[in-house]
């Protein structure tokens, strides 16, 4: 196995595992109320993944990263369309969806087929830099959207109360 068979397989690994956390995690989280510090967060501490930008042999050309982003953004409508927020007894709780886990079981797919076709373009450490920034774009449209339904609900909760 050569060294690009090799990084590829621990990308691959190493997605399939981020995968299962995120589900791991949105499925626990819908047993707790939410608020807009654990919509926004997520993406604030992703953008730290732009650090690896500091080192040249990440960096691509301005235009696969921009259309990485957009790809991004189509990819989030998914997850948009199925992310819905409830009133329970002691909060706001995001409602559990069983099409997120397969709308992210094959965005992975998609990730792993499309690996081996953008590896052709550009190398193994452009290749990492150009999912993350797919994945950012999909991360913060989904999440600006589930803050926005969050606020409408939280102030329809307060007007209620007043």
């Amino acid at each position: 196995m050569n060294h690009n068979q090799a990084t590829t397989l621990i990308g691959t690994a190493v997605a399939v595992v981020f995968a299962l956390t995120v589900i791991f995690v949105r499925l626990r989280a819908g047993k707790r109320p939410t608020n807009a510090r654990k919509i926004l967060i997520p993406p604030v501490a992703m953008s730290t993944g732009f650090l690896m930008y500091v080192f040249p042999f990440t960096r691509e050309p301005v235009l696969y990263a921009l259309a990485a982003i957009c790809a991004g953004c189509l990819f989030s409508y998914p997850l948009i369309a199925t992310s819905h927020f409830y009133v329970g007894e002691d909060g706001i709780y995001l409602k559990r969806s069983r099409a997120f886990i397969y709308i992210l079981l094959g965005l992975l797919v998609v990730r792993i087929a499309l690996h081996s076709v953008v590896e052709n373009y550009v190398d193994v450490y452009q290749t990492g830099s150009l999912f993350f920034c797919l994945a950012f774009g999909m991360l913060v449209p989904w999440r600006i959207a589930m803050y926005v339904r969050y606020r409408l609900l939280s102030q329809q909760v307060e007007h209620a109360m007043s």
